[in-house]
């Protein structure tokens, strides 16, 4: 949804305190009740340090009476996590919310009260992480648990339909959650009450749903109801009475009703500033809605202070900070450097994808010097990867019925989790103690304008782009200068443009220029350029080479197929018209660029020291052993994709049918050809080089990779989604006969990131290697991610479903040009090699962009 509808939702959490317990006696299980019920009520009233003190003495106590695996532990360990909830800290809430519930499934069955509670919360703490995929299933299952366990009509019930119609309403499902609010709605004032403060809180949620629909006349007595409520019924001090005047606020800023707004923001950001104080993440919201608001409504010298102080304590939000700024620099409030330092730091802080997080792990292990530190460093960060999908599984098993549950797989999961958490607790002694810059570099710093200018070769020009709800910008820097430009397009349209851009890149629609529909328009092109560089061409267009780094939408943007002059035709009559084209690759090389910390850790923390072996290879991988035929016999194919057949016919029962998968597969007899050739060139053993069977995930996995300076896929690749049930990207090797843990023929982005490299260069020549880790995810998610944190500095990936003979030449272009001139750089190398394609007319097709330009370099682009 939106992040411009400001979707401030309260999620009534009603914690249930512990039920009768052999254990206790009555007056132990009295007092129990008293405290947890006092807790309950502290968190209500918003006096939630107090709420903290009091549960976790609670819990202390219980744990001595009664030992930590106890029903009513369980239910105070749940109250303790929801304090720390309140107070914004998710990190203290959420193991314990995960001990509260394998206490209670153990002590209290898995369908009680009090798991439903420790579920919604856990669910709760998810949405605010907006990790959706993990709170919806525990959602369900609350809501499940409590239909079966109480009566139709109970006030729980209508708390977990609320809790879960927020859940879709956040993924602006409104055809969902509306449905669900009103239900709860009914439960709520029959059993409650008209003044419950249950029924605010739907209230609340059923006003926002009509008010970001544009319904405002619904919209507005719902929510000014609200209101009323909580004032009475909380007092006007109370959090819950910020949720309302935020909400009533930004209807009346869409209306256009500023004076009424103002006061409504300011008082809203006022009581949260006292209830939870200036670092909660609601207090950062409510500032970052009254600086956005000050922006709209003209008044940039108030939004500015706003935007400094979330700046301070990193939770600016680019939506609201970056106009601010960039106003304020427009309008002299600030000096220009100071402000561009400070776009540059919102968009660090809160565009940090996958990848880059994967090449900051790569840098803390590179700036770890020797190679025992490194080793230490890289077990930390495999065993918090361990952890991360050991904790989802856990979550994913206790989301599910009581008949789908496997007791014995959990608790595998669980003692596997406790004993990461030992072995890390004990490495993070060992590395504070022999490597103490390991946290202020696990958590850079944004890099400012000027450390990035130190990076930069006078030849070499940066561009950063933020892609933000209503426009985005983009900041050029070279080593001389710096600027900056708005780009008048939003996310949901920058989305559509690519998309629209990208279209005209599918092979299948190549056959020929003449009266097709649907293939590259070099008009939309050229809009597109004019739109990201244009504004800053006058700093970069002298620039030999290129630094992208992009966000959101525009990661799927191959960048050099910008088109920088007018064409004559959109869609021109033949080929030639497009080997004519003023393509950005003409004028620049172009590099991609995780994030601008990438840049330091790539040539800062680079090694120095050389590999051993120049290159070793996987290529021309048999895909149906059973059918093998003569290498004289084999045919080549078009494609490095799926060449026929339903990607749902590739599933069978509990996985992959691999059987039918190898028979859509296509052999690719001129890989061979590749790897021989850029092999002989780089003077690489034969034996370093893995060709038809041997080019497995056992001889993969079994290979020194370490070794080597260049890792070399030739095969077909699979996008996360193209077969049902492979959930992540993967390279297809070799498929045995009989397939095993070790070796099924799929390579996937997980296993990628198990494999050690210490690798200049990877070259994935295959299909589509930088798509995302799942359908619609942001670009370089998936394989590209996982080889950055293996240990590789640059990649060769593809944008698209490459013809396999532009593959094999374009690849061998690139290595022999690297090799006449080894000052060259990877992305000069692969410009010209492409530039040498798009010229050759020995045929038409040449000079269409889809043969010639799938590849982009992403990383370390220069000699080095």
């Amino acid at each position: 949804m939106n992040s411009r509808n400001r979707l401030i939702f309260s999620v009534c959490l009603a914690l249930l305190s512990g039920t009768c317990l052999s254990t206790p006696s009555l007056a132990q299980k009295s007092d129990i009740a008293a405290v947890s019920v006092k807790v309950n009520e502290l968190g209500r009233a918003g006096k939630y340090a107090e709420a903290v003190a009091l549960a976790k003495e609670q819990v202390e106590s219980l744990e001595k009476r009664f030992g930590p695996v106890n029903r009513e532990v369980g239910a105070a360990l749940n109250n303790l996590a929801q304090a720390y909830g309140n107070q914004g800290r998710d990190g203290e809430a959420e193991p314990l919310l995960k001990r509260s519930i394998a206490v209670l499934e153990k002590t209290t069955g898995l369908e009680s009260p009090e798991i439903a509670a420790a579920l919604t919360n856990l669910a709760a703490l998810y949405q605010r992480q907006q990790r959706y995929a993990d709170s919806e299933p525990l959602f369900k299952r609350a809501l499940s648990v409590r239909e079966r366990s109480l009566p139709a009509g109970h006030p729980d019930i209508g708390q977990a339909l609320n809790n879960l119609a927020t859940h879709y309403e956040k993924l602006g499902r409104h055809g969902d959650s509306e449905p669900l609010f009103k239900r709860a709605l009914a439960i709520y004032e029959k059993a409650a009450g008209p003044e419950h403060p249950a029924v605010a809180t739907l209230l609340n949620n059923l006003g926002q749903v009509a008010k970001v629909q544009a319904r405002y006349a619904e919209a507005e007595p719902r929510i000014k109801r609200s209101l009323a409520i909580r004032e009475k019924v909380l007092g006007r001090e109370h959090p819950d009475v910020a949720r309302s005047l935020n909400n009533l606020a930004d209807l009346y800023e869409r209306h256009g009703r500023y004076a009424e707004a103002q006061p409504l923001f300011e008082r809203a950001l006022a009581i949260r500033e006292r209830a939870v104080g200036p670092d909660h993440p609601d207090t950062a919201t409510s500032t970052n809605n009254l600086a956005s608001f000050y922006q709209a409504s003209g008044r940039p010298g108030d939004a500015l202070p706003l935007v400094q102080r979330l700046i301070g304590n990193g939770r600016a939000q680019p939506r609201a900070a970056l106009p601010v700024l960039a106003d304020a620099e427009r309008q002299h409030l600030m000096p220009r450097d100071k402000a561009v330092n400070d776009m540059l730091s919102v968009i660090q802080r809160g565009t940090q994808s996958s990848v880059a997080s994967a090449v900051n792990k790569l840098a803390v292990r590179l700036a770890a010097g020797s190679d025992r530190l490194a080793e230490l460093v890289r077990r930390d960060q495999d065993l918090a990867t361990e952890a991360e999908a050991l904790d989802k599984s856990v979550v994913a098993a206790v989301s599910k019925e009581r008949s789908k549950r496997d007791a014995a797989s959990e608790q595998r999961a669980r003692a596997r989790l406790a004993a990461v958490a030992t072995e890390r607790a004990s490495l993070q002694k060992t590395l504070s103690a022999e490597f103490p810059n390991y946290a202020a570099l696990s958590n850079p710093s944004p890099m400012t304008v000027k450390e990035i200018q130190s990076l930069l070769s006078e030849n070499e020009a940066l561009v950063q782009f933020a892609v933000t709800e209503v426009e985005s910008y983009v900041i050029a820097i070279t080593r001389e200068n710096f600027d900056w430009k708005p780009i008048p397009r939003g996310a949901d349209t920058l989305s559509q443009q690519v998309a629209a851009f990208r279209r005209g890149l599918d092979l299948g629609k190549a056959s020929d220029a003449s009266g097709k529909s649907g293939l590259f328009d070099l008009a939309l092109a050229n809009e597109l350029h004019g739109t990201l560089l244009a504004p800053v061409d006058a700093l970069i267009k002298d620039k030999p080479s290129l630094l992208v780094v992009a966000s959101g939408a525009l990661t799927a943007l191959p960048f050099h197929l910008l088109v920088t002059e007018k064409p004559k035709a959109a869609i021109p009559e033949t080929y030639d018209g497009y080997r004519d084209a003023a393509w950005l690759l003409k004028r620049q090389a172009v590099s991609i660029l995780p994030s601008a910390a990438s840049l330091k850790a790539l040539r800062v923390f680079a090694r120095k020291e050389q590999s051993t072996k120049p290159m070793t290879g996987f290529g021309d991988p048999i895909f149906n052993p059973a059918a093998k035929p003569a290498d004289g016999n084999r045919s080549r194919t078009a494609a490095r994709s799926l060449a026929s057949g339903a990607y749902t016919d590739f599933w069978q029962g509990a996985g992959v049918d691999r059987a039918r998968l190898s028979d859509a597969l296509a052999q690719l007899p001129d890989t061979a050809d590749e790897l021989n050739t850029i092999a002989k060139n780089l003077g690489v053993a034969a034996a370093d080089i893995h060709l038809g069977e041997d080019a497995s995930e056992t001889t993969l996995k079994r290979t020194p990779l370490a070794d080597y300076g260049i890792v070399y896929f030739a095969t077909h690749g699979l996008v996360a989604g193209d077969v049902k049930g492979l959930a992540e990207p993967s390279l297809v090797l070799s498929i045995p006969r009989q397939p095993s843990e070790l070796d099924d023929g799929l390579l996937t982005a997980s296993e990628v990131a198990q494999l050690k490299l210490n690798a200049d260069w990877v070259v994935l020549s295959a299909c589509n290697t930088i798509a995302g880790d799942k359908p619609g995810a942001e670009a370089l998610s998936g394989l590209a991610r996982s080889f950055f944190y293996a240990g590789a500095r640059a990649l060769l990936v593809s944008h698209w479903a490459v013809s396999s003979e532009a593959a094999t030449r374009l690849s061998i272009s690139t290595f022999d040009r690297l090799k006449a001139d080894p000052k060259l750089g990877r992305a000069e190398a692969l410009r010209q090699a492409m530039l040498a394609y798009l010229n050759d007319p020995s045929s038409p097709r040449n000079a269409y962009p889809a043969y010639w330009a799938p590849f982009a370099l992403v990383g370390e682009g220069a000699a080095r």
